[in-house]
């Protein structure tokens, strides 16, 4: 009993959300201008399903090909940063740095180098989602106990060979649940560069039918965005069940 009621959890608390969100409404009659019912949201998925599908679809493939960039760059440098201590206290600082700009200040930037588009997009879901990724394969790696490596040396081992067989097998943990945190950060990138400057996408529809007062069609554009984000969280959540399910003593932790 407890264990079905644990799986519907999610479900139940969401049906709940959204039935409280409708009765407020109708109960304090909330014009749709300032906040529409879900009813109506839902009833403008419908209405414009056709843009809808084609925005959210140009949305999902641009984050993922930002997070698929970030995804390979932020292992090879967590790697590297992980690779030397002093590697790793030398571009700590310089990332970090990097990580604090916000990056709705870099979308002008990339949108005059790059022009309006898919481009600056991809590359604004990039830099909003590699730092997660490379911080958690460092830490992983850099925070690898120093008896074990004496241990293995002491067999003889090369660095080489406990970077290969020790320290990347154990920052899969690491970085499995990185992944879940940069797939939605991706997410909030590309919509950031979408309402900015674009011509598709589920940021650029959110803008034009705010500026056009169609605020079901807005909240549409939303329930979509974080359908997406919670799609592709469950995916990741998944996969890192799938791998690193040795890493776990007792059962997978609720966030997973």
């Amino acid at each position: 009993m407890n264990s079905t009621l644990e799986k519907l959890s999610p479900t139940l608390f969401t049906i709940g959300i959204f039935l409280f969100w409708e009765a407020a409404c109708r109960a304090f009659k909330i014009d749709r201008f300032i906040l529409p019912a879900p009813s109506e949201a839902f009833m403008a998925m419908v209405q414009y399903w056709r843009p809808l599908a084609y925005h959210s679809f140009v949305t999902l493939w641009t984050t993922l090909a930002g997070f698929g960039i970030a995804v390979a760059f932020g292992i090879a440098l967590g790697l590297v940063v992980g690779w030397s201590r002093t590697i790793y206290r030398g571009l700590y600082p310089v990332m970090i740095g990097f990580n604090c700009i916000p990056k709705v200040a870099v979308v002008p930037i990339l949108i005059m180098w790059f022009g309006i588009g898919e481009v600056p997009a991809i590359l604004t879901a990039f830099l909003i989602s590699f730092f997660p990724i490379v911080v958690n394969v460092a830490t992983g790696l850099a925070t690898m106990e120093p008896e074990l490596e004496d241990v293995l040396r002491a067999l003889g081992a090369r660095k080489l060979d406990i970077m290969l067989k020790v320290g990347i097998p154990r920052t899969q943990p690491y970085l499995f649940g990185s992944l879940k945190v940069a797939i939605t950060l991706a997410f909030v990138g590309t919509v950031v560069s979408e309402t900015v400057g674009a011509n598709a996408g589920l940021g650029y529809q959110i803008a034009l039918a705010g500026s056009n007062f169609q605020m079901p069609l807005v909240f549409a554009a939303l329930l979509l965005l974080a359908f997406e984000g919670i799609a592709m969280y469950a995916v990741f959540a998944w996969i890192e069940g799938h791998f690193t399910r040795w890493a776990f003593r007792s059962s997978m932790s609720a966030a997973a």
